[in-house]
């Protein structure tokens, strides 16, 4: 029981931690919503405490193709 509690309190710490470099980041204060974007932001709220040592995390979405005609 105090396992689960100490490992529920360790993960909020860890998603609260990546929410705030995702804001120090600015992702939340732009409009303009992409794959790209969403992606990064939602990448670097998962990624949390890693972002402080150094780790970037983006992501590049795949081109989407032209409709054939």
């Amino acid at each position: 029981m105090r396992t689960s509690v100490i490992l529920s309190v360790l993960v909020l710490l860890w998603l609260a931690i990546g929410l705030a470099a995702a804001v120090q980041r600015g992702y939340f204060s732009t409009s303009e919503a992409s794959c790209s974007t969403l992606g990064s932001t939602v990448v670097t709220v998962f990624v949390g405490p890693l972002n402080y040592l150094g780790v970037n995390p983006t992501v590049e979405c795949p081109p989407v193709p032209e409709p054939s005609e």
